[in-house]
């Protein structure tokens, strides 16, 4: 946030194959470079006073709570199928930004943990809505209802899928966010409560 206005259109773009090797893959290449690059080499740039009182930390922190509230409500808005996926991944990936700018032992974990959870949930969403695309040619929610009468056993793995990203208990999307969360509470309580409007949204 607010750099992510191109993904949806890329995801849109893109084939099926494309947007699953961006989600699944190229998205966490930033989240990489935070934890791996700018965090290990710049470490006391995080706590220098930006005037104000404000730090880069507490920026990201923000950036960070304000990426999952804003593609939680810009995925509500959609109608089309790919876009509403992107936008989640907004979402998800604010997680991993506000895990990993929590700097505690929790919070970096959970970040890594969503980080792969989001891919494999959100390559799979991919890989529903191509299969969709491929047999009707349209993308739009409104065109799909009904689903489950006619391919059972595709609805049951679409529902699944949709279920893991939003984070349900006991599916691969709920332990990375429920340990950021913890990680954010204990960097700062009213993060945590803000991010955790982002499961209600989504």
């Amino acid at each position: 946030f607010p750099f992510h206005t191109w993904l949806p259109d890329a995801h849109v773009e893109a084939p099926t194959a494309g947007s699953v090797v961006l989600a699944g893959v190229l998205l966490k290449m930033g989240a990489y470079g935070f934890l791996r690059v700018a965090i290990p080499c710049f470490p006391t740039a995080l706590t220098e006073d930006l005037g104000l009182g404000v730090t880069f930390l507490a920026v990201f922190r923000a950036l960070g709570v304000l990426g999952i509230v804003y593609g939680a409500l810009m995925a509500i808005a959609q109608t089309d199928m790919k876009k509403l996926v992107a936008y989640s991944s907004v979402s998800h990936l604010g997680y991993a930004v506000l895990g990993i700018f929590s700097l505690t032992v929790k919070g970096v974990e959970g970040a890594l943990l969503q980080m792969v959870s989001h891919g494999l949930s959100t390559g799979a969403l991919f890989l529903c809505v191509g299969v969709l695309y491929e047999r009707t040619h349209t993308r739009s929610l409104f065109d799909h209802g009904g689903l489950a009468s006619h391919v059972p056993r595709y609805a049951l793995v679409l529902m699944l899928t949709a279920l893991s990203s939003i984070g349900l208990p006991g599916l691969n999307g709920f332990p990375g966010e429920l340990l950021v969360l913890m990680g954010a509470w204990q960097a700062g309580w009213v993060l945590a409560a803000v991010a955790g409007l982002g499961v209600i949204l989504g």
